[in-house]
């Protein structure tokens, strides 16, 4: 009887012992191939366990992480305690990151398809390889669109320089992108990256949407601060929290106060409170002077008395805010973003916002907004609907053939309203680089698999980032687990054999040159006599920063408006009385994480629905429209399209508003994602935000229909609805000629 692999892995335990067995007898090929670390099965328990150091992109968030391998097989995700944004912690989306990699259903080889609408067969990478340099190479690089997700670091550099030195067009994708965000940022604060909020050192902090306790930008980084902010040791006070929606999130639930105000009204209700901090003399006199223009009256048009009505607020209530803000003992910090950015206002109202930091001496500071350096800040961020738009209608033209996509979802992410699987069939080419036939990549026409994050090298400079400096390291902690490669590493090759050499040979070499540039500056948290040693070293730390490498001063503030910009909603209230405000996923954001079971199975922590699409409607709502808990609805809007939902009936949802998650509604993308919910993007009116193009996504109105059908909604919290107890306060939206507004 031949040597079994056990018994080969347990005799090689012993000092010299597995060397003499192994010369000595014949291993069957098939177990010498089960040895291989990739392909050990998950029961073995002999071995040691190492842990690795590397760097995921949450969503926009980034996140450093220790990878604990045993046998070759990632085991466990931790947060790395040494990485400056987490600090140990880490998101349920970097834990789900060990399902990508194992996933039974991820591409495993390059693959071709047979025929126009046919199969796909198997190929190796060098006839993968050929067969995209002869597509680039017959194409004409004016008709050829590269199109990624958000990505950031090397591979953001060795994307646009392929773009650039090929000549096709870069576009990123994002169904929800901050386009408007950095327009804010910049207009107020003249600042071309992201900035960090102070949240741990603040004082009392207003969010205007902004849901950082949930799902906006950075939320594992945003929680740790916030953990400071209501009980850190030096705190000699709880920190004050009001949140400002139009739907009961995460953030909401976690506040002292939670105000409702009209969708869309959220910067007037800023430049309300900004106008009585003015005339009342309660902020920052320089501030003040620069924020009017010298003007005693440029605030006038938004006195509290004037816009009560148009915000859903009293005029008490507008001020008795902005005496808090102005007033509190410490620092106040005002942060906007999420749905207060998804109006066709979405510019005016987060300037308006930010503004707000000025009055308090909140720029730049300790406790509030503080500024991060632009120096390794290389990325592709998801470009504005405005644009998707126009490269739709190019590929409907001829103008766009062929089409190189990684991790860029359209089918699923743009709105069927734009046409988009018709504007793909116009295309000559698809070449897909994902490691999952979603939507998009089954149309493909060439698939060429790329790696997961734990299999591949790269760097990430986070957005938002600490404030300081801070450059991290991915690395491989496992060999690649299926026949993929790089998405990187193919470029640089295609770039090769087109004739467009890069400075690399690798996507690691790309990423020590990068470490080279930083052992050069002999600062920061590594510094070594030799490279060799820096480049060791920082591995093992995850990254690189340098907090003395900061942004200094505080630049001058812009006027501000004199006249409010309108928030434009789609559909007649008296028709589509319900205000439709989606939210991202929790854990499967908007669709992109949809693949992955545990994303799917983590309950809403609002709702504890799970694996599913619902709508959240107030009692009194449901009660009007003689729906319950689990009856299936249709959701339609102005532009006739609609999706079944069913309904959880929540008391903390304002009564004019319809709430939905984002991100389920697959018709492919494995078989956790497939098949289950609806996709509200579909029903989104495509309006756009007047100043960037952005997809307006809170700005639309629907109407709700009931069925004759109605399901069990999956939920942690089992057939116990949700409800109103005797003497807890109750939602009051205000209405002209109303006394108060108290919301909770």
């Amino acid at each position: 009887m031949g040597l079994t692999r056990r018994q080969f892995l347990k005799w090689a335990g012993v000092t010299g012992v597995g060397a003499v067995v192994f010369n000595g007898c014949r291993v069957p090929d098939h177990e010498i191939q089960v040895q291989s670390p990739v392909e050990l099965p998950e029961d073995l328990v002999t071995g040691r366990d190492n842990y690795y150091a590397t760097v995921a992109q949450v969503g926009s968030g980034s996140e450093g992480l220790l990878v604990r391998v045993m046998e070759g097989r990632a085991k466990k995700v931790e947060g790395n305690p040494d990485y400056p944004l987490n600090t140990g912690k880490h998101h349920i989306r970097s834990e789900a990151m060990l399902q990508a990699t194992y996933h039974p259903d991820r591409i495993k080889s390059p693959m071709v398809r047979i025929a126009k609408g046919g199969p796909f067969r198997a190929i190796g990478w060098p006839d993968a390889l050929e067969r995209l340099t002869k597509i680039l190479g017959d194409a004409d690089p004016a008709n050829v669109l590269l199109a990624t997700g958000p990505v950031r670091g090397k591979l953001a550099d060795v994307t646009k320089l392929f773009a650039k030195d090929y000549g096709a067009q870069a576009l990123g994708f994002d169904p929800i992108d901050q386009h408007v965000l950095r327009t804010a940022i910049k207009n107020i604060y003249d600042q071309d990256v992201l900035p960090d909020f102070d949240i741990a050192h603040a004082d009392f902090i207003m969010s205007f949407g902004a849901d950082f306790l949930g799902t906006w930008i950075d939320p594992t980084h945003y929680m740790r601060g916030y953990g400071e902010f209501r009980q850190g040791e030096d705190r000699a006070e709880r920190g004050h929290l009001v949140h400002v929606d139009s739907r009961f999130s995460v953030t909401a639930a976690a506040a002292d106060e939670w105000k409702y105000v009209n969708p869309g009204t959220e910067g007037l209700l800023a430049l309300s409170m900004a106008h009585t901090i003015v005339t009342e003399k309660l902020g920052d006199a320089g501030a003040a002077r620069a924020l009017t223009g010298g003007a005693d009256n440029h605030l006038s048009s938004f006195s509290a008395d004037k816009v009560a009505s148009q915000i859903g607020m009293s005029a008490d209530a507008i001020t008795n805010l902005a005496h808090k803000f102005a007033g509190t003992r410490g620092r106040a910090l005002a942060i906007g973003g999420g749905s207060a950015g998804a109006h066709t206002n979405g510019v005016f109202n987060l300037t308006a916002i930010y503004a707000l930091n000025y009055l308090v001496g909140s720029v730049n500071v300790p406790g509030g907004v503080i500024f991060n350096p632009a120096g390794d800040q290389s990325q592709i961020t998801g470009a504005p609907i405005r644009d998707w738009k126009a490269a739709l209608d190019a590929m409907r033209s001829g103008d766009i053939k062929v089409l190189l996509v990684r991790d860029a979802n359209v089918v699923h992410g743009l709105s069927k309203q734009l046409k988009v699987t018709e504007a793909l069939d116009k295309l000559d080419t698809i070449v897909s680089f994902s490691s999952f036939l979603d939507e998009t990549t089954a149309r493909a026409d060439l698939i060429l698999p790329g790696h997961t994050p734990f299999e591949e090298w790269g760097t990430d400079t986070p957005d938002v980032g600490p404030g300081y400096r801070t450059v991290a390291f991915q690395q491989p902690v496992i060999n690649r687990f299926r026949d993929t490669m790089a998405f990187g590493d193919v470029l640089i090759r295609t770039a090769s054999e087109l004739g467009h050499a890069m400075p690399w040979e690798s996507m690691r070499d790309a990423v020590r040159a990068a470490a080279r540039d930083l052992h050069s500056t002999n600062r920061g948290s590594v510094t070594q006599p030799t490279f060799e040693e820096f480049w060791k070293r920082s591995l093992e730390r995850g990254g690189w920063w340098d907090q003395g490498d900061t942004v200094s001063g505080t630049p001058t503030p812009p006027v501000l408006p004199r006249a409010a910009v309108k928030a434009q909603i789609a559909g007649d209230a008296k028709v589509f009385p319900l205000h439709l405000v989606p939210f991202e996923g929790h854990a499967i954001g908007t669709g992109q994480y949809a693949h992955l079971p545990w994303a799917q199975a983590v309950p809403d922590p609002i709702t504890t629905v799970v694996w599913t699409t619902w709508v959240e409607l107030n009692p009194k709502t449901a009660e009007s429209l003689n729906v319950k808990q689990d009856d299936v609805v249709t959701l339609e809007s102005a532009t006739g399209d609609f999706i079944s939902v069913p309904v959880y009936v929540n008391p903390a949802t304002p009564p004019d508003v319809a709430s939905v998650p984002i991100g389920q509604g697959h018709e492919q993308f494995t078989t956790y994602a497939a098949g289950r919910g609806s996709n509200v993007l579909d029903i989104l009116a495509q309006a756009e935000d007047s100043d960037t193009g952005s997809l307006a996504w809170a700005s639309t109105r629907v109407r709700l229909t009931k069925t004759n059908v109605r399901v069990g909604l999956p939920k942690l919290e089992g057939i116990e609805e949700p409800r109103q107890l005797p003497g807890e306060p109750v939602i009051v939206v205000f209405r002209p000629g109303e006394e108060d507004d108290s919301h909770s």
